[in-house]
């Protein structure tokens, strides 16, 4: 006998269907409309506050800068912009370029006004024959037609401001508190110092051991030259031990030297 069995089928997958999201449209609008409004309102803010510049206000301590030359400088690189649209960092690299100028703060004065703060430069010396340096031994000027007389003049190899700038500081100060100011401070190419006195008085320092021999001119020479500066026209501090003074009428006098100091 033959009996029939079942065959093992297999059962279709059930098919997944698909729907696409349901997508809010009316809230979607509502906020567009509200971020649409509230974009229309700052741009409406922003075109009442970009009034037209009307003043200029500077403020600072004047003694070389002219405010007006400051006036007409902001002037020129406003440009026609509002008070909103200009660019602040473009007045200040305009007012930064006059002569003069150190420090400058511009700032928005609403309605229609900037203001504009100087800070000015503060010559240490002269450097070479018509540049000037600050403090910081930046030159600030390479052709300055008003110069104070009693500044020194500093000089050295390019690059060397700063380093000269700072060594003449400190020098100044120890010397004024002897009565003596400096004229002038030379670094030659061989890095060589030697400054002259208002006394006409020139001390050579050389290259090695500056702060020790400086230290031993203030503290030994300097009493010396205080007390025959018309005789004296030069001292000489590059000797290991001591120093040698230059007299004007009889040549060349050692006080006290132990080596040779052509190449110290």
């Amino acid at each position: 006998m033959f009996s029939l069995r079942p065959q093992n089928r297999r059962r279709p997958r059930p098919t997944r269907s698909w729907s696409l999201p349901v997508i809010p449209w009316a809230t979607l609008g509502r906020w567009s409309g509200i971020l649409g409004a509230l974009a229309g309102l700052l741009l409406l803010i922003l075109w009442a506050l970009n009034q037209p510049i009307t003043s200029v206000s500077v403020a600072g301590r004047f003694e070389r800068v002219a405010p007006l030359d400051v006036q007409r400088a902001v002037k020129e690189s406003v440009a026609g912009k509002g008070l909103v649209s200009v660019d602040l960092e473009k007045v200040r690299e305009a007012v930064q370029r006059l002569p003069w100028v150190d420090t400058v703060s511009v700032q928005r004065n609403w309605p229609r006004a900037l203001t504009v703060s100087i800070g000015e430069q503060v010559a240490a010396a002269r450097w070479g024959e018509d540049g000037l340096l600050n403090t910081r031994g930046d030159v600030f000027a390479h052709q300055a037609t008003h110069i104070p007389l009693e500044l020194p003049r500093l000089s050295g190899p390019e690059g060397t401001q700063g380093q000269v700038v700072q060594r003449y500081l400190v020098m100044r100060d120890r010397l004024l508190e002897l009565g003596m100011r400096i004229t002038q401070l030379r670094l030659d190419a061989r890095g060589a110092w030697e400054l002259d006195l208002d006394n006409g008085v020139t001390v050579r320092l050389g290259r090695q051991r500056l702060d020790e021999r400086f230290n031993t001119f203030v503290a030994t020479a300097a009493r010396i030259v205080a007390q025959r500066a018309t005789d004296i026209a030069y001292v000489d501090m590059r000797y290991a031990s001591g120093f040698a003074i230059g007299w004007r009428s009889s040549g060349t006098g050692a006080a006290k030297h132990e080596d040779d100091a052509r190449n110290a």
